[in-house]
C-alpha cells in the first residue's frame, strides 16, 4: 500500500534552473565544463555564490567531490551521486533539504555522448574509456526492451506505429520554440514513418537523441527560496515508483509496473491531477513511454493514447494541446532537445513556472507535472507548483 505522509511538501523549492543548451554531436568539451557551466549560471541566476551551497548532488560522472573543487565550494555537508532519471537527484535533494543535512543543494546532470550510445563517440579516444553495459542483440534488456514492449503496445490495443510518430512530431514541434534544443528543423508524419528503423518497431526518431551538454539546480527550504532572485517552484510532492518484478523481460503487463505506482503516490501525497496543471512533462527516451504515461496519468485509457493526442492536436502548430492550452513536453523532450534523462523535463517546469520559457511560455503557469523514467527500474514523478 501507498503511503500518504508528505512531511516535505512545499516546504521545499527549487529556487532556479539554468543549462547551457544541448548539442547532437562530439564536442571538444568534457562533460565537466558543461556541469560547471550549468552550475555557475543556476548559483548566479539564484543571486547566490559558491559558499551559500553546501549539498551537492550529481550522478556518476561528474561525481560530486569533483564538482566541488571544480567550483570552489567551500565545505558542503551532504553529497549523492544518484543515477538516472533526474528525479532521482530531486528526491534526494528535498530530502537532505528537509531533513537538516544541508540547506542548499546544487544538483546537476551532464549529458554526453558515449560509445554505448553513439558510432561516433566510440571512434573518439577520450570518450572511447567511458563504456556503458554492453547488449546483445537478442537480449530484451535496457534499450531493446523498450521495441519489444512497443511491440507488444501495438499488438495488444491494435494500433500501428503512427501513435508513437505523433509523439516524436509534437517534440519535434516543440523543440522549435526552444534555443537549447538540439535539433529544431520540423517533422512530419510522413518524414517519420519513412526513417530509419533501428529495431522494429522504434525509428531513429523513436528513441532519445544523445547529446553534449548540462543542466543545473538550486534547491533550498522554501523558506530561504522567497528570500532569493527568482520566484520559488515548491515541489508539492516527489516520488520514486518500482514494482516487484521490475527488469526488462520480468515486467507482468502493460497495466501494471512502475508507472502505475508513481501515479498512484503522486496522487495520495500531493494537493492537485491533471485537471489542474498547465504544463505536461512525461519521459519520452522512447516515444512508447510517453503513450504509457499519457494513459496512466489518467488522460485516456490503455491503448487511447494516440486518439488522444489526435483529439488534442492543433494542426496550425503541429503539437498536442491539451484543452487548447496545455502543451505536452514544450521544450521538445528527450526525442528533440537531447537525451538529458529528465533534468531538461524538471528544468522545463521550473523555468515555466517562474516565467522564463521566452516563445513557449505557457500564460499564467502555476502547476506541472513531471513524469520521468520508463516502466521498469526507474519510474519517477514531481508534481511542482508556484508558490500563490
Amino acid at each position: 500500500m501507498v503511503g500518504v505522509r508528505n512531511g516535505a511538501k512545499d516546504r521545499v523549492a527549487i529556487a532556479s534552473a539554468a543549462t547551457t543548451g544541448f548539442t547532437a554531436a562530439n564536442t571538444r568539451r568534457t562533460q565537466l565544463s558543461y556541469a560547471v557551466e550549468a552550475a555557475v549560471a543556476a548559483i548566479r541566476s539564484a543571486g547566490l555564490t559558491a559558499r551559500d551551497v553546501d549539498g551537492i548532488i550529481g550522478s556518476a560522472n561528474p561525481p560530486a567531490w569533483v564538482l566541488q573543487q571544480a567550483l570552489g565550494i567551500p565545505e558542503v555537508t551532504f553529497f549523492a551521486n544518484p543515477g538516472i532519471p533526474f528525479v532521482n537527484q530531486l528526491s534526494m535533494a528535498v530530502a537532505a533539504v528537509h531533513s537538516g543535512l544541508c540547506d542548499t543543494v546544487l544538483a546537476l546532470h551532464a549529458a554526453y555522448r558515449l560509445p554505448w550510445n553513439t558510432g561516433s563517440a566510440a571512434k573518439d579516444p577520450f570518450r572511447r574509456g567511458q563504456q556503458g553495459p554492453p547488449v546483445a542483440p537478442e537480449s530484451v534488456a535496457g534499450p531493446v526492451g523498450y521495441t519489444a514492449w512497443a511491440s507488444r503496445y501495438m499488438y495488444e490495443f491494435g494500433v500501428p506505429r503512427e501513435p508513437f510518430g505523433l509523439v516524436a512530431v509534437n517534440d519535434r514541434s516543440n523543440a522549435g520554440r526552444n534555443p537549447a534544443a538540439a535539433k529544431r528543423e520540423p517533422l512530419t508524419m510522413d518524414v517519420y514513418l519513412e526513417a530509419r528503423m533501428v529495431r522494429w518497431p522504434l525509428c531513429m526518431y523513436d528513441m532519445d537523441l544523445a547529446v553534449d551538454g548540462a543542466d543545473a539546480f538550486v534547491i533550498t527550504t522554501t523558506e530561504r527560496a522567497r528570500d532569493l532572485a527568482l520566484p520559488p517552484v515548491l515541489v508539492n510532492a516527489v516520488t520514486l515508483g518500482t514494482i516487484g518484478q521490475n527488469d526488462e523481460a520480468q515486467t507482468p503487463s502493460l497495466r501494471h509496473h512502475g508507472q502505475q505506482l508513481v501515479v498512484e503516490a503522486l496522487r495520495a501525497r500531493g494537493d492537485f491531477w491533471i485537471d489542474d496543471i498547465d504544463v505536461y512533462l512525461p519521459y519520452d527516451g522512447f516515444s512508447v513511454i510517453t503513450l504509457n504515461w499519457i494513459e496512466n496519468v489518467g488522460f485516456c485509457g490503455p491503448g487511447e493514447a494516440g486518439d488522444f493526442l489526435r483529439q488534442h492536436w492543433s494542426d496550425a502548430e503541429s503539437r498536442a494541446l491539451i484543452n487548447g492550452r496545455v502543451p505536452i513536453n514544450p521544450h521538445g523532450g528527450s526525442l528533440s532537445e537531447g537525451a538529458t534523462q529528465g533534468s531538461g523535463h524538471v528544468r522545463e517546469a521550473v523555468h515555466q513556472l517562474q516565467g522564463l520559457a521566452g516563445e513557449r511560455q505557457v500564460e499564467d503557469a502555476r502547476r506541472a507535472l513531471v513524469t520521468a523514467g520508463g516502466f521498469f527500474f526507474n519510474a519517477q514523478g514531481a508534481a511542482l507548483r508556484r508558490e500563490d
